[in-house]
């Protein structure tokens, strides 16, 4: 049903590639020779069960989560259910982390024991990365993966207490209930960044007859979000109503800031952007206000 995992190297012979059914991930490791070339063996062995560990729990991991925490049995399905359960008060399940569960885990199967620089595994643009003492990434950011143009950047340092990056938006390859065209946040993994960044760009929203909703098990019928109405187009907003829904979403961001969820939020929707916990090392680049 799913098929086989796949796992090879790149054209660059650097970086490595893994797919599965909807698993795409790039990934590259640094370090000395023997140490990347057993870093990838460990991602191999370990990437190959990941998908059918998932399917084997997709209806709890579908299930909206309550005040009862779900009890899941896979490793990547117990990351997506802890990044999940602050966010119990609101409607959310635990495939609001998938993509940055499957990251965190591919990532944790790269490092154990090897001795490297750096190490990225990017699952769709939901980032996890490893960094030596002294050692950082810089990484861009892109509102629209139609028109890709670099919107913003951000460094990424040893010394952050951040070692995820993940973006949202109505845009992007997962349904959104808001219009954000990206919320991109960094958190202390993968995985609570994906479900940081799926909140957020939720509450960057308005009230407007340009925007255009649809159920969307109308648009996928295994959604995890039901009949909920979800963002498939978004007209030119009057600046006003702009403002409106970022300050919705910075409000969000901010109150995820508060309890300690995430370290910054870049939102982003048609040319305006707002900023959570920003500093110096993410910055809006271009002509984005």
């Amino acid at each position: 049903m799913t098929g086989e995992a796949q796992v090879r190297l790149l054209g660059d012979g650097r970086r490595l590639h893994f797919n599965h059914g909807p698993i795409d991930i790039v990934a590259l490791a640094e370090g000395d020779e023997a140490e990347v070339q057993a870093a990838y063996v460990q991602g191999d062995a370990r990437f190959s069960s990941i998908l059918e560990e998932l399917v084997a729990e997709l209806p709890r991991l579908r299930a909206p989560v309550e005040e009862v925490r779900p009890v899941l049995n896979g490793a990547v399905a117990q990351r997506m259910a802890s990044a999940v359960w602050p966010h119990r008060g609101s409607f959310v399940t635990p495939m609001a982390a998938v993509a940055g569960a499957v990251a965190d885990e591919v990532l944790a199967a790269l490092v154990e024991g090897r001795d490297l620089k750096r190490v990225y595994v990017n699952n769709g643009g939901d980032i996890a990365f490893y960094l030596a003492p002294g050692q950082s990434f810089d990484a861009g950011i892109v509102d629209d993966a139609d028109a890709p143009a670099l919107d913003a950047r951000v460094g990424l340092m040893y010394d952050m207490p951040v070692r995820g990056l993940a973006t949202s938006g109505w845009r992007g390859r997962s349904h959104s209930l808001g219009i954000a065209d990206a919320v991109t946040v960094l958190a202390e993994c993968t995985a609570v960044a994906d479900v940081a960044a799926t909140m957020i760009a939720n509450e960057v929203n308005v009230d407007q007859a340009l925007i255009e909703r649809a159920p969307a098990s109308a648009l996928s019928d295994d959604s995890d979000l039901g009949d909920l109405l979800v963002t498939v187009a978004v007209g030119e907003l009057p600046a006003e109503a702009v403002e409106q829904a970022l300050a919705a979403g910075l409000a969000c961001a901010n109150a995820m800031l508060d309890a300690g969820l995430l370290f910054s939020a870049y939102l982003s929707l048609q040319g305006r952007v707002k900023m959570a916990g920003a500093d110096a090392r993410l910055s809006a680049v271009g002509g984005a206000k």
